[in-house]
């Protein structure tokens, strides 16, 4: 998955400290709070998904939809259990209802269910509302990191 880098260099070398730090180091979405690596140019492309625009490149090659669950690193994936692999039989997306429902201020139990809601009821329409609500939640940047 293509992004603008929005992190410190070795970033990843600092996420299992920082996970246990947090007491979030057994759950499945990766996500620290006022996160330390984060660039201040990196805050301000996260803030309006602009980190995000060369997942077009992705959706043109065919590893991703516009619209699909969110991606998940490996490490997060490991942690799934069988309800939660539901959720790779289709697509990652640039977008989906974890992003116009609350984006970074959902908990895992929130953000799961909304993809295995997607996944279980996908219909064009839908892909439909969900990218126009996408524009609406990015302009609004509302619950972005």
């Amino acid at each position: 998955m293509l992004k603008f880098r929005s992190m410190k260099v070795n970033a990843d070398e600092q996420l299992a400290a920082l996970l246990i730090k947090q007491g979030s180091d057994s759950t499945p979405l990766f996500k620290i709070e006022n996160d330390p690596r984060i660039t201040r140019l990196g805050r301000i492309l996260r803030k309006f998904s602009l980190d995000e625009l060369p997942q077009l490149l992705n959706v043109l090659g065919g590893s991703m939809s516009l619209v699909g669950p969110r991606p998940q690193r490996a490490g997060e994936v490991a942690l799934y259990d069988d309800a939660a692999h539901r959720r790779l039989y289709v697509s990652p997306g640039m977008s989906g209802l974890w992003q116009v429902s609350g984006r970074s201020n959902l908990s895992w139990d929130e953000s799961i269910r909304l993809d295995l809601y997607y996944v279980e009821n996908w219909s064009l329409m839908g892909d439909v509302v969900i990218l126009f609500k996408t524009f609406r939640a990015v302009f609004a940047s509302t619950g972005a990191v």
